[in-house]
């Protein structure tokens, strides 16, 4: 995985995308007079400008893990299934499915002429493809687990014990496609409509080995837009997509994605009219940006949470954890750092949730209550005597534990950084800050090359599995290296039963796991907090941190 980041890094600096230029001809003097009618000039191309992050780690839809890459991947790719505006289950690549009384056999029905962008056939075997390239080790798909647990001989492939054509998925025609799980998964539409399980054209694949996905030229899609540019370090323009089964209902020309890392430039694109929305917004500006009918405040499915590295010696000892954990004033962090824009966590697990049991997960987590206390001087005491537990002596003047703390530098990031600090350092812990560069932080932080790190989940689809799962022992987006056995049978519980009491249970169960041992530490709920433009129409923000631009238009 290590070595295809830096490829995927490698191309991303080197690739000089060429446009297309008009001739360098001097223009043919015009007559002095003429009778026609003069031609009217042909229509702008319509093309909206936005910014959601900076240079994409990857846009491999089996190695994308970031919501800034998941973004554009809406775009350029339709699953089998979509979601729609109101948050249902929507067809896309197939327009009709069914599945069998036990649950276990799922059969997917393609449309008619499904093409990929550049004009070929797309077919079930397409998908069987894709599936299974998930889930071959040799991918190191971070979310292969998430979304193909539940595939019949899952395990044996991605341990490497089976081949990746002994998956259960095949393709008994050109448009029809089946899977055989070995377990009922009861939201495996929301799998079906994953991003992870995009088709993938294979051609290109082979051809092209990893520096398929950083091409225009070689990167090949099926979804409403397709890349026509790439200039690293400043924006990916795609382009409706002719070849598209519903691009009658694809109003843009194209969609300009502006990649910047710095807010303030981002920012200054959207004053200067340059965006008509920016994900990225100074956090000094959110002050005077209330009340502006342009800014919005939506609140989403996800945790800002801290790892600390279980295979660092010190994190291995669950009482460092929890004392670092109970440091850490949530009430100062959300409301006065934050501004507001995000909320307090006491519970990994935060609003909006749904329980299988019904309800809302975090209500009905242990017993109503919050798993961390709101009283931060009596969680201060606490943590001391955790870190004296753990043989150290938890004296501010000499601190006897040294870490560095790892981020990206945008949002509040850096300012969380400089709080931990000094919050840790209330219990003896010596702390530097590192700031690492969006392209590699997350790379960096799967790799396990750190010792304390910001990280955060935005969910994928309701299921409270989407976000407890990420600390499942071989879970590829478990960067913290937790490994706990007993989370670990909690999990598998989960996984084996249809009976949602059973379910919620285990799932209840696990996150008590999670919470006891300092897994990781819930630091602030999340929102997304963006500026956009009134002109654009037809959009929409989904609570799963994404924007849907490619039904969009641009009032005039």
């Amino acid at each position: 995985m290590k070595k295809k980041a830096s490829l995927i890094a490698l191309f991303l600096v080197l690739c000089l995308v060429m446009t297309a230029c008009g001739s360098g001809a001097a223009p043919a003097a015009a007559p002095a007079a003429t009778t026609a009618p003069a031609e009217s000039a042909a229509p702008a191309a319509k093309i909206l400008t936005v910014q959601v992050g900076p240079d994409p780690e990857t846009l491999d839809p089996a190695l994308n893990s970031a919501v800034d890459g998941g973004n554009m991947l809406l775009h350029l790719y339709e699953c089998l299934l979509t979601v729609d505006q109101a948050g249902a289950i929507a067809p896309g690549a197939a327009e009709t499915w069914e599945c069998s009384e036990d649950g276990l056999t799922w059969t997917f029905h393609l449309r008619d002429g499904l093409k990929w962008s550049d004009g070929s056939d797309l077919t079930a075997q397409d998908f069987v493809y894709s599936w299974q390239r998930v889930a071959d080790p040799a991918t190191a798909a971070p979310y292969a687990d998430t979304v193909l647990s539940f595939v019949e001989n899952f395990d044996a492939v991605i341990n490497g014990s089976a081949k990746p054509d002994t998956l259960g998925v095949s393709a008994p025609d050109a448009k029809t496609f089946v899977v055989k799980l070995t377990n009922a998964c009861p939201y495996f539409e929301s799998l079906a409509a994953f991003a992870t399980l995009s088709p993938v054209n294979q051609k290109t694949i082979e051809a092209n080995g990893d520096s398929w996905a950083v091409k225009p030229e070689t990167y090949i899609s099926n979804g409403p837009f397709m890349i026509t540019e790439w200039v690293p370090g400043s924006h990916i323009l795609t382009s409706a997509n002719p070849n598209y089964w519903n691009k009658d209902a694809v109003k843009l020309d194209g969609i300009k994605w502006l990649l910047i890392e710095d807010s303030n430039a981002s920012y200054s694109a959207y004053q200067t009219g340059e965006a008509l929305m920016i994900k990225d917004v100074p956090t000094e500006e959110v002050p005077s940006l209330k009340g502006n009918p342009e800014f919005h405040v939506d609140p989403i499915l996800g945790t800002y949470y801290l790892n600390l590295n279980c295979n660092v010696d010190a994190f291995k000892d669950a009482n460092v954890r929890k004392a670092m954990s109970l440091a850490i004033d949530r009430e100062y962090v959300a409301n006065t750092l934050m501004q507001g824009t995000y909320l307090p966590a006491w519970n990994f697990m935060g609003p909006g949730w749904a329980d299988p049991a019904g309800g809302d997960f975090m209500s009905n987590a242990n017993g109503g209550k919050p798993y961390i206390s709101e009283d931060y001087e009596a969680n201060l005491a606490q943590a001391a005597e955790l870190m004296k537990a753990a043989g150290y002596k938890a004296d501010p003047e000499n601190p006897d534990l040294k870490i560095t703390y790892s981020t990206n530098d945008s949002g509040y990031h850096k300012v969380v950084a400089e709080y931990l600090q000094e919050a840790w350092k209330q219990i003896g812990i010596d702390v530097s800050v590192e700031i690492v560069e969006w392209a590699s932080f997350t790379p960096m932080r799967r790799a396990g090359d750190y010792q304390a790190a910001r990280n955060g989940w935005v969910g994928d689809y309701s299921d409270p599995s989407n976000m407890i799962e990420l600390l499942y022992s071989t879970n590829g987006n478990n960067d913290g290296k937790y490994n706990n056995p007993d989370f670990d049978a909690a999990i598998d519980a989960s996984r084996s039963t249809m009976d949602v009491k059973e379910r919620s249970a285990a799932l209840h169960q696990a996150e008590d796991i999670i919470m006891d041992t300092a897994g990781c530490v819930p630091v602030a709920y999340y929102t997304d907090f963006y500026l956009q433009s009134s002109k654009i129409v037809g959009s929409w923000h989904s609570p799963y941190g994404y924007w849907f631009f490619m039904f969009a238009d641009i009032a005039e």
